[in-house]
């Protein structure tokens, strides 16, 4: 899967309903409400680069309430559980 970050801004008295139409989108796997020069930030993830191009050009962008995006995609994902995982190789319980 591919990854990224889009960072939305809305119409304050839209957020609620935009944060609940954008996690709906099938792509987008959580919205966060965030303090800040932007109001939510949404994690898309695919499985080609073309498929952002439905996800957020077709769909998030165009949710009653959105004003901007700014999309950033990921090269690499670092976890806690990827790490944990890595660790754990070849022990057993």
């Amino acid at each position: 899967m591919i990854s990224a970050i889009v960072l939305i801004k809305a119409e304050v008295a839209r957020i609620p309903e935009a944060a609940q139409e954008i996690a709906a989108i099938e792509g987008i796997s959580e919205v966060y409400s965030v303090t800040g020069d932007i109001d939510l930030v949404a994690v898309a993830k695919v499985a080609k680069h073309e498929d952002f191009h439905t996800v957020i050009a077709d769909q998030l962008n165009k949710v009653a309430g959105v004003l901007e995006t700014n999309t950033h995609i990921a090269f690499r994902t670092y976890s806690s559980d990827d790490l944990e995982a890595g660790f754990s190789i070849g022990l057993d319980d």
